[in-house]
């Protein structure tokens, strides 16, 4: 039995029971690195396969054959599993082994939890885009940025910086201010649910001089969106009814 689960934030008040129930019935934990490590913390008596980055077709491949096996075996992600996770490569992987049962246990994505930590910047339509051209071409994710900023989407950014892409960022909101106003409210969270967590409410101006990292969500709003006490809130329009 393989589970694919994601586990939320990494925290344990951030995880489902669900994939609480599917990492205690798993006889392996497989997972990246620094995913492994948060969840030894909770579950320290487990067995652990981890691999680093860029190596995620290979603890995919290890996971399907522990499975198979006979074993039950837990492939875990953050946030959730089919949003920037290993669902959709292990269900590729697993096309010709009909007799493994797979499971995918949902969890919350950083585009929630985050969101929450901010106030309600996702109550109306929005998009989620990461900014890695790892396996995207940066063509393509800056048509997907001018296409959300000109249908007036709020827009989270997963993946938004790095070493290597110090820059993606900043040119992400020029693109954004082509059709949003540079005083669009935005927000960041830092580390959700981790240690050293930290959020700010900030323009799309300012947010375009910001320097995140891999571990951050960005959050841009709509044309309504608002700073309310301090909270970042884009109204469905209820208040026109």
């Amino acid at each position: 039995m393989l589970y694919i689960v994601g586990f939320g934030a990494g925290n344990h008040g951030g995880m489902t029971f669900d994939a609480e129930a599917a990492i205690l019935r798993s006889d392996i934990i497989v997972g990246y690195t620094a995913y492994t490590e948060l969840l030894r913390k909770i579950y320290p008596h487990k067995e652990y396969y981890c691999t680093g980055m860029k190596q995620e077709r290979e603890r995919v491949e290890y996971a399907l054959e522990q499975a198979a096996s006979g074993k039950t075996v837990s492939l875990v992600c953050s946030g959730d599993s089919g949003v920037y996770g290993m669902a959709a490569l292990t269900l590729e992987l697993a096309e010709k082994m009909a007799e493994t049962d797979i499971e995918i246990v949902p969890g919350v994505t950083a585009a929630l939890s985050g969101g929450a930590l901010l106030g309600a910047p996702l109550t109306h339509d929005f998009a989620v885009i990461s900014l890695s051209d790892l396996l995207t071409p940066m063509e393509k994710i800056e048509k997907r940025l001018e296409c959300a900023a000109m249908g007036d989407f709020s827009v989270v950014l997963y993946n938004p910086s790095s070493k290597k892409r110090a820059d993606y960022l900043s040119r992400a909101c020029d693109i954004l201010m082509k059709y949003k106003s540079p005083e669009t409210v935005c927000g960041y969270v830092k580390n959700i649910g981790r240690d050293g967590e930290q959020s700010r409410i900030l323009s799309l101006n300012e947010l375009k001089n910001t320097s995140v990292d891999m571990f951050t969500t960005v959050f841009i709003g709509n044309s309504e969106t608002r700073c309310i006490h301090g909270k970042m809130v884009t109204p469905r329009g209820y208040r026109n009814v």
